[in-house]
């Protein structure tokens, strides 16, 4: 698996192989990154890509591409950009999360969100070791900025992102 990846992409179980074909094809002839390295992260229905180009970008022109053509994405459930690749570590998730929290405007709301695979940490330890020293208004339900934690085992993705930041293919698809 790529340790340094900044897509994270789903697809249904046992159609990983299908995914990386689909992302090679997307991410190589429609978006134009030469070197894409997309590997099976080793978990069912999962995939990472390191991709040259802002992974935030990324999104927004396959939100683009499924408006306009959406029979191109027959495999891929979710595209979620990761900013920072870590061990899955407590102390380095706070050190990250702090880190990446600086960017939030004194004025916005945020919530922490994880997704945990391979690990017996509880989702808590993970959310309180995140939220500890961020000092703005958590709002669950509808918050400005996501701290989001995405643990694949020994590794760990953080991103802060906005609500909209996460491409939702089937979701797309109906707009």
């Amino acid at each position: 698996m790529v340790g340094d990846f900044n897509l994270l992409i789903t697809t249904l179980r046992g159609l990983e192989r299908q995914l990386c074909s689909e992302m090679k094809y997307l991410l190589t002839d429609e978006l134009g990154d030469p070197e894409p390295i997309i590997n099976k992260s080793g978990i069912r229905g999962l995939i990472v890509a390191k991709v040259s180009l802002d992974p935030f970008e990324v999104i927004k022109r396959f939100r683009a591409i499924i408006h306009e053509f959406p029979y191109k994405f027959r495999y891929a459930l979710r595209v979620i950009p990761i900013q920072r690749v870590i061990a899955t570590d407590l102390d380095e998730i706070r050190q990250a999360s702090i880190q990446l929290s600086k960017s939030i405007p004194e004025e916005n709301t945020f919530r922490v969100t994880v997704e945990k695979r391979l690990t017996s940490l509880h989702s808590a330890e993970f959310i309180e070791v995140a939220a500890a020293e961020i000092k703005r208004t958590v709002n669950l339900e509808n918050p400005d900025n996501i701290l989001l934690i995405e643990v694949l085992g020994k590794l760990t993705g953080l991103s802060l992102i906005k609500p909209d930041d996460v491409l939702v293919v089937t979701k797309e698809k109906m707009l």
